[in-house]
């Protein structure tokens, strides 16, 4: 297999885990629709932020230390899942849809980021890729390995902009017409606050069972 065709196929392997509904999709439609295009494009950022860190990691070799002290990714899988499930039964609970998250007043656009940010990084669905995909895909014979690890960062980092922020503007837009209809905007709400536990419990359960 020659270089550029390595290459396209962990495009191809890393576009199949994005587009999975999970923990990340669902912070950024979440965002969207509480806060806007401008909120889920900053969440967007946050994921990519936390999906650069995940690389490094994995470069770096964080991601044998965490296959070595399996406690760690437990841990992590725990914190992702019930931060998710906090935000998700916070929408549930609202009685205002729109224009913030409750429990949490009108997050700034860079707080969304950082939200966005440690949710990426608290996702045990983006460590299970590191340990047993993103190492197969460095190779001594195609050079520098620090190189190899930035063009398929770059690579994770195009495809959650491209999936997660056509996902945003799609959000956005719907946000407006449920403003407009504030029965329809708090049952949106409430499905999405649903979907962020249904996934927060699915994310722990198959990722318990991972490891």
């Amino acid at each position: 297999m020659d270089h550029f065709s390595h290459l396209w196929l962990f495009f191809l392997m890393v576009l199949g885990i994005i587009i999975l509904p999970g923990m990340d999709m669902a912070f950024v439609m979440a965002s969207s629709l509480t806060g806007g295009r401008k909120s889920g494009l900053f969440a967007v950022g946050g994921v990519v932020a936390g999906g650069i860190c995940h690389v490094i990691a994995g470069a770096l070799g964080l991601s044998l230390l965490l296959q070595l002290v399996p406690g760690m990714v437990t841990v992590m899988l725990v914190a992702g899942s019930a931060y998710i499930a906090w935000i998700g039964w916070s929408l549930l609970r609202s009685t205002s849809v729109f224009g913030a998250l409750p429990a949490v007043g009108r997050p700034s656009p860079w707080r969304t980021f950082r939200q966005a940010a440690l949710t990426c990084l608290l996702n045990p669905k983006a460590y299970l890729f590191m340990l047993a995909i993103f190492p197969q895909f460095l190779r001594l014979e195609y050079g520098a390995l620090w190189i190899q690890a930035m063009a398929l960062g770059l690579i994770i980092a195009f495809t959650q902009v491209g999936v997660y922020g056509a996902l945003a503007l799609a959000a956005g837009e719907a946000r407006q017409w449920l403003a407009d209809q504030p029965a329809a905007g708090t049952i949106a709400a409430r499905a999405v606050g649903l979907m962020l536990i249904l996934g927060a419990v699915f994310t722990a359960w198959q990722g318990w069972g991972q490891f």
